[in-house]
C-alpha cells in the first residue's frame, strides 16, 4: 500500500487523530501539511486556515487520502508514529532484532525479518497496543523497502487484525467539495469565490434542475 492508501483504510477517528496530534504537539508541520496540501487542491490555505479546528482537520484528514497527496501522506504518517507511538516502535525493532536509536529510527534494515520472531513480536504488539496503530505500522514499516518483507506480508495476508478493509478507498477518491467558501466574510469574497470556481464545476448542475 501506498501512505495516501493507507489513510484511505483508516478509521475517521485515526486519521483525525494524525492531524490533532500535529496540530497539538507539531504546530510547524500541522502548518507546512495544511498549506502542501491547500496547494494541491489549488487553494490558498487561508481557505482552510479560516474554517473552525474540527473542519480543518476533517478537509486535511479527506485531502490526504488523495493520490497526488502520497508524498506529504508518508511524511506525515511517519512523524506521528514516531513521535505519537514509539514505544510501539521500539518494541517491534526490539522484537524482531533490529538495531535502532533507541526512539524507533533504524538505519541499517535487514533483507529479511525472521518469521518467528516477527509473528511472536506482533501478536504482542497487537495486545499492549491499540490494533489500528499497529496495523498503520507495519504497512507503513513495509514502504521502507520496494517490495517490503515477504515474512511481513504473508504475517499480514493472515491476520484480520493487519488488514486494511478496501471498502472505502472508492468513496474517498470523491475530490474537491470545498466550496464552503460561501461562509467566507463578504470583504473577502472575491478570492475564495474564484478558488471554489476553479476547482468545482458542479456550477452546471442548477441549471439541470430545470
Amino acid at each position: 500500500m501506498k501512505a495516501y492508501e493507507i489513510f484511505q483504510g483508516m478509521s475517521p477517528e485515526t486519521a483525525a487523530s494524525v492531524f490533532q496530534y500535529l496540530r497539538d504537539e507539531q504546530r510547524e508541520v500541522y502548518t507546512a501539511s495544511l498549506s502542501t496540501l491547500a496547494g494541491n487542491r489549488k487553494l490558498r490555505p487561508v481557505f482552510v486556515q479560516r474554517k473552525p479546528a474540527a473542519d480543518q482537520i476533517a478537509w486535511l484528514s479527506k485531502n490526504i487520502s488523495l493520490r497526488g497527496s502520497d508524498e506529504i501522506a508518508e511524511h506525515v504518517v511517519q512523524l506521528w508514529l514516531m513521535k505519537a507511538h514509539q514505544e510501539l516502535l521500539v518494541q517491534f525493532l526490539d522484537g524482531v532484532g533490529i538495531e535502532h536509536d533507541g526512539e524507533g529510527a533504524a538505519e541499517d534494515l535487514p533483507e529479511e525479518l525472521d518469521a518467528k520472531k516477527l509473528k511472536s513480536t506482533v501478536t504482542k504488539l497487537l495486545k499492549d497496543h491499540d490494533p489500528e496503530v499497529v496495523r498503520v505500522y507495519l504497512h507503513v514499516f513495509q514502504l521502507q523497502r520496494p517490495e517490503g518483507w515477504a515474512a511481513l506480508n504473508e504475517l499480514v495476508a493472515e491476520t484480520p487484525e493487519l488488514q486494511f478493509g478496501s471498502e472505502e478507498a472508492p468513496a474517498k477518491e470523491e475530490p474537491v467539495k470545498e466550496e464552503p467558501v460561501k461562509e467566507e466574510p463578504a470583504a473577502e469574497a472575491e478570492e475564495p469565490v474564484e478558488e471554489a470556481e476553479a476547482e468545482e464545476p458542479a456550477e452546471d448542475v442548477p441549471a439541470e434542475e430545470k
